[in-house]
């Protein structure tokens, strides 16, 4: 047997990438780019609005927890969708959505339609990531994965990275609209050139949906990211809904979701499948992926907070902090995945942690004095460690699974992407607003205050950081028999009707 670390011999013509392939992918990584870029915009826009809208901040937030809790509602069931509805009218559907809440959100005449439109947003790009992924996992060679999964980093890297760059260069010379106006006409232009030349990729499956599983998909999930989201709230300025009613009801339905699909499941019927997890690579990645995307979230809420509060920045010159990093990831993606596909992810995985861990610990001592270049260089040097990280995580992952559930890897790795997300905030946020405000009730002037809660935030993310470490020095690419094999579907009979007979499986020879 061939070491899995040593690439196979190159691959005939005939295992290259088709044209209509090609263009399938590249539409969908502009398309994933401009609607994953969307989330980060608010970060720096969200007080202008709360001041031009006339809402406080613990109203005004919900633009950003609104958002988080639809795309956690929904890309649990993205696994099924992708599988039921096909790449083609998956697309049309979420692009349309986006666009139009785009639209609407640079119409909005008040803060409810603005937030109404951010939610249908939501709802195109919690299906735009996993579409990709999936897509990529079935019409890319595995020996080619890597570099098209470094293209992908540079969509869920790069585009968080330059989101208040972009929104803070539009806010001090447009205004809050043209964040939605100058979007609008690429997502249009997006969605009608991806209509016309997107084609169906991949098989598709008769299976009626299971109705008990999608409330209990709402209120779990949905439940833990409020719950999440609410911690910080509180931390910040009080939630209207005690944090332990949102957690219980989201662990609770989440343990009934779990049961269920495990039931379901055994008749290839379930909204998520979890067999992916008798993969130990794809679970290794997933909690490293927990790690690094919290890690990544939480610092790029944190330090334009920082920046803006402490240091009295601009919306634009802070947006520019991130610039840097962000084009670091773009130009080191596919350099990286180019890597991965010769090497392994170890040889990435490892050094990139490290990376991380050394940038997020000299945050650890930024105060009042710090030099923007400091800022700069920490932001940079974390981008290289998870450009380093990233791609090997979701390559290694989702590879590590049985084909016919890669739409449903797709899918729990994009929700633990968002929990991720949630968790690494509501800590952030938590740690710096506790600390400060105890400093400044002991007398401390308040920018020395939030200082020792930004440091206190990143020694807590510092050790976190070594537990990336330790995860990803197990990591190994593994051979093509080690993939676990799913038992085949049991009898037509037990499923709904004759017609849910899964398309994938082939006929008898």
């Amino acid at each position: 047997m061939s070491d899995p670390a040593v690439p196979s011999d190159p691959a005939p013509a005939d295992d290259r990438l088709s044209r209509e392939n090609l263009v399938v992918i590249g539409v969908l990584l502009v398309a994933s780019f401009v609607v994953i870029l969307n989330e980060t915009v608010m970060s720096i826009a969200i007080p202008v609005l709360q001041r031009d809208l006339g809402v406080p901040p613990s109203v005004g937030q919900w633009l950003t927890t609104a958002f988080m809790l639809t795309m956690a509602v929904v890309i649990p069931l993205t696994g099924f969708l992708i599988q039921r509805a096909g790449t083609r009218t998956l697309f049309v559907f979420a692009m349309s959505a986006f666009t139009a809440g785009t639209v609407i959100a640079f119409a909005a005449p008040g803060f409810e339609v603005l937030l109404g439109a951010r939610v249908i947003q939501a709802i195109g790009t919690a299906i735009m990531l996993p579409l990709l992924m999936t897509t990529i996992m079935t019409v890319v060679p595995e020996h080619r994965r890597g570099v098209m999964m470094g293209n992908i980093s540079v969509v869920i890297a790069v585009a968080p990275a330059l989101g208040p760059t972009v929104s803070g260069f539009i806010l001090d010379h447009f205004g809050w609209r043209w964040i939605f106006g100058f979007v609008a006409p690429i997502a249009l232009a997006a969605l009608i050139v991806g209509g016309v030349l997107i084609r169906p990729v991949g098989e598709r499956i008769k299976s009626p949906i299971d109705y008990v599983s999608v409330p209990l998909a709402i209120l779990g999930f949905g439940g833990l990211v409020y719950g999440l989201a609410g911690i910080g709230e509180s931390a910040e300025d009080g939630s209207g809904v005690p944090v332990w009613i949102p957690f219980t009801v989201g662990v609770l339905a989440l343990a009934a979701f779990i049961g269920r699909q495990l039931a379901l499941q055994r008749h290839d019927r379930a909204l998520l499948d979890l067999r992916v997890f008798r993969s130990g690579q794809f679970s290794l990645a997933m909690g490293a992926m927990v790690v690094a995307m919290g890690t990544m979230l939480g610092t790029f809420i944190v330090v334009p907070y920082f920046a803006q509060t402490v240091l009295q920045l601009d919306p634009l010159t802070t947006g520019l902090l991130t610039l840097p990093g962000g084009l670091i990831m773009g130009l080191a993606g596919p350099i990286v995945g180019r890597i991965y596909d010769l090497r392994g992810p170890r040889i990435l995985a490892v050094p990139g942690a490290i990376i991380v861990s050394a940038a997020v610990w000299m945050l650890v001592f930024v105060s009042p004095s710090t030099s923007v270049w400091w800022l700069l260089g920490a932001n940079a040097m974390l981008c290289l460690g998870l450009a380093a990280t990233f791609t090997p995580l979701m390559t290694l992952g989702l590879g590590s699974v049985e084909p016919r559930l890669y739409s449903h890897g797709s899918a729990v790795l994009g929700t633990f992407q968002q929990v991720a997300g949630a968790a690494g905030t509501a800590l952030f946020i938590t740690v710096m607003t506790v600390v400060s405000t105890a400093d400044q009730d002991a007398g401390v002037a308040e920018t020395e205050a939030i200082s020792h809660g930004v440091q206190r935030v990143f020694t807590v993310a510092g050790f976190l950081s070594f537990a990336l470490i330790v995860i990803v020095l197990f990591l190994r690419r593994p051979d093509a028999d080690e993939r676990q094999e799913i038992p085949a579907p049991v009898a037509a009979e037990t499923r709904a009707d004759a017609s849910d007979v899964d398309l994938r499986e082939p006929d008898p020879v």
